[in-house]
């Protein structure tokens, strides 16, 4: 998740989430995109690669980039706990909230008469 921390790495992650893709499409497209330069480029590639998200394959003078899905099946796993932890405890303020406004629905409202008749 640290290699996922830097937007450019991101993006990165998102393009090759298509596909294949070439080292100089993706320099291309993020150096558009962040302005950053094509050495630039292979340094948050090479992160990437390092930190095992995307795998690069030599095709002569090209190197291909493509995703690892099983570092993502594993932040996605990591989502989801926190998520489950959160929605129980969201759901529990949901249900309190509920139940107070019930409470001020079955309370008589003040009266503005000072309380005399």
């Amino acid at each position: 998740m640290d290699a996922l921390g830097d937007p450019v790495r991101r993006r990165l992650v998102e393009l090759l989430a298509d596909g294949q893709r070439p080292a100089g499409d993706l320099a291309a497209a993020v150096g558009a995109e962040f302005g950053i330069s094509q050495p630039a480029t292979s340094r948050h590639l090479r992160v990437l690669r390092e930190s095992g998200l995307v795998e690069a394959q030599a095709r002569g003078p090209v190197r291909l980039y493509t995703v690892r899905p099983e570092p993502l099946d594993d932040i996605a796993g990591w989502v989801d706990d926190v998520r489950r932890f959160w929605a129980s405890r969201l759901d529990a303020l949901e249900t309190e909230i509920a139940r107070g406004r019930r409470q001020d629905v079955d309370r008589p409202e003040p009266r503005t008469d000072g309380g005399h008749r």
